[in-house]
């Protein structure tokens, strides 16, 4: 490769380029134009997905769902003695037909077509196909869903047990708990939180979230009181041989024994699985993130702004934000229809009380 040409290849190719994958660097090819020759089933699927890491930082989690999607559309196609890098408008019609036809999720099938789009642009853009099949394809109509939503008595009553919990489980379930109901993060963002995020005495949280962007979250109160005792035992939680200070001391602010080095989001779920049942509260509507999203509707209820609660949550998309409008209008609605003089209900509770 000349001096001067790797710095204006985009970061991807940069990462394909070392690990000695053979491809040049060429302007969009227009419809019409021939086709490169198509990369085997793997490689087109490794490639795109190595694109999405490298390029846009897509979490790992990410990267996962859409293998599997293209995988599921790929043994469609073979079924149909067709292939991804010849497979056409009609051909991805008839596979979200099926997906119809099987019962499959609104929601689901719209991210499906959504990997589907952005491998088909990606093989355009590089030249592996004349054109786009998925470009003109419409997306499954869904309706909008409201999250699940504890309310603030529910809230409460977790913490309340989980305080009750004894020994250093209790500490840690106690933090972990705090945490994420006073900055509302994604579950994986909370259980792989470096030890350097939380300096001692420090009002804020320096998250790292999706997409490798960084965000400032504060820390009220009660969760920096939390994390004050949760470092004195913090110790006691790593894994053998390992050390917090010189050599192969652990990052992690949760350290453990799992081969990531930190508590794994599925332990965590069933620790908030655990505590729901001694809160009698149903474990089925309780998870890592239906506490998130109690974090944002009870904000918005005492009058926190949408836009720092986008900030705070780590949302691209400030429409991403604004379901939780949704929430607490439905929740006012209930509230004037319960207590306002002129209401149905407020007006025959009244009557009730006055016989």
């Amino acid at each position: 490769m000349k001096r001067g040409v790797l710095p204006l290849m985009p970061r991807w190719r940069q990462v394909l380029d070392s690990r000695h994958r053979s491809m040049t660097l060429k302007p969009q090819k227009k419809l019409g134009r021939p086709a490169k020759p198509a990369l085997s089933l793997a490689a087109e699927i490794e490639t795109f997905l190595e694109m999405q890491s490298a390029e846009r930082g897509a979490a790992l989690n990410t990267l996962d769902a859409y293998r599997r999607d293209l995988i599921d559309f790929d043994i469609f196609l073979q079924r149909h003695g067709r292939r991804i890098a010849t497979a056409t408008t009609a051909d991805l019609r008839l596979y979200l037909a099926r997906l119809a036809e099987t019962g499959l999720a609104a929601r689901t099938a719209a991210r499906r077509l959504a990997a589907l789009r952005q491998l088909y642009k990606f093989l355009y853009a590089e030249g592996r196909r004349t054109d786009n099949p998925a470009a003109d394809l419409e997306s499954p109509r869904q309706g909008r869903s409201l999250p699940k939503i504890l309310t603030e008595e529910d809230v409460i009553k977790m913490i309340t047990v989980a305080r009750n919990y004894p020994g250093i489980e209790g500490v840690r379930l106690v933090t972990l708990l705090e945490l994420l109901y006073a900055t509302g993060l994604r579950v994986s963002e909370l259980v792989s939180l470096p030890l350097s995020a939380a300096a001692r005495e420090q009002a804020v949280l320096l998250v790292r979230g999706k997409g490798d962007k960084e965000r400032l979250v504060p820390l009220n109160a009660p969760a920096r009181e939390a994390l004050t005792e949760w470092r004195k035992i913090r110790p006691q939680f790593l894994p053998e041989g390992t050390k917090d200070d010189g050599h192969g001391r652990s990052r992690w602010l949760f350290p453990s024994r799992s081969g990531k080095g930190h508590l794994t989001r599925h332990r965590f779920a069933q620790m908030l699985k655990e505590l729901a049942v001694g809160a009698g509260l149903d474990p089925a509507k309780v998870s890592p993130h239906v506490l998130r999203h109690a974090f944002a509707s009870h904000l918005l209820s005492h009058g926190a702004d949408l836009r720092s609660l986008q900030q705070m949550l780590g949302h691209a998309d400030i429409s991403t934000t604004q379901i939780y409008t949704h929430v607490v209008k439905d929740r006012l609605t209930a509230l004037v229809n319960r207590h306002h003089p002129l209401s149905g209900q407020a007006a025959t509770a009244t009557k009730k009380t006055t016989e």
